[in-house]
């Protein structure tokens, strides 16, 4: 993929919330969100996307990712997805595509549930949130890197180096479960779900050993309206692993 240079952050204050975001000029306009791997992660799959398909490519910061602020009103996932429907209003944006990844994939389906008429749309990849029997999350808090890299990545050899000196949890995974609790889910999601008649897609790499082929099927299984497509060769972060496959999957179901 051609790495084009990173946009300049713009900086916004949405009620008492300060998001910081990057701006890829262009037309229908997507809302990208990252999972707790923080925005590094989406970073080259917003290049592809505004550069393939002419559009413009929104990419927060979560508050409390990054070292960004957090507002102490950002208390769970619902409370940030009301932030960004009203980051949406603020920037006057229609026809939004939103599209998560892990926590940002619970983070697209909660947006979806509040009923902005700003949003036609949600992809949903590889995320989190739901309770499915017999297919928990992997309790990721217990692996080694090498450990969680093995159930994370097709091919492990494709994750990022971690920054030299890193040690111990990513600062971004206790900003994480400060939104979503300890156990990263919602019991009452997949209930709020059924009642989604908005459009959405979940795709789901097939050797995502975190939350397993299964669990996207149920995931996508409680929203009536969804579509459901499995990427062969690919973990739980295709737009790092198989950006191009994840791309012409959403073009594939006309998603512009």
């Amino acid at each position: 993929m051609r790495r084009e240079k990173v946009p300049m952050p713009h900086t916004l204050r949405v009620g008492p919330a300060e998001i910081t975001f990057q701006d890829r000029g262009g037309a229908r306009p997507f809302l990208l969100l990252h999972g707790g791997g923080g925005v590094a992660t989406m970073t080259g799959f917003a290049d592809l996307l505004a550069e393939r398909t002419s559009s413009r490519v929104l990419l927060p910061t979560h508050p409390g990712f990054g070292g960004t602020p957090k507002a102490v009103e950002l208390t769970d996932v619902r409370a940030l997805a009301e932030t960004y429907v009203a980051m949406l209003d603020q920037l006057d944006l229609v026809d939004v595509t939103v599209l998560g990844n892990s926590f940002g994939g619970w983070l697209a389906a909660e947006i979806a549930l509040l009923g902005s008429p700003r949003v036609s749309g949600a992809v949903i990849v590889n995320g989190i949130g739901v309770v499915v029997p017999n297919h928990p999350l992997t309790d990721v808090s217990r692996l080694s890197r090498a450990e969680l890299l093995a159930h994370s990545y097709h091919d492990p050899s494709k994750a990022p180096v971690p920054p030299a000196g890193a040690t111990g949890p990513s600062p971004d995974i206790r900003a994480l479960i400060g939104y979503t609790g300890p156990a990263m889910e919602d019991p009452t999601l997949p209930d709020r779900l059924n009642g989604l008649d908005l459009p959405v897609h979940v795709v789901w790499g097939e050797s995502d050993h975190v939350a397993d082929l299964e669990y996207g099927k149920a995931f996508a299984a409680a929203i009536p309206a969804s579509t459901f497509t499995a990427l062969p060769r690919s973990g739980r972060l295709p737009q790092l692993e198989t950006p191009e496959e994840l791309l012409s999957t959403l073009l594939d179901v006309g998603v512009r």
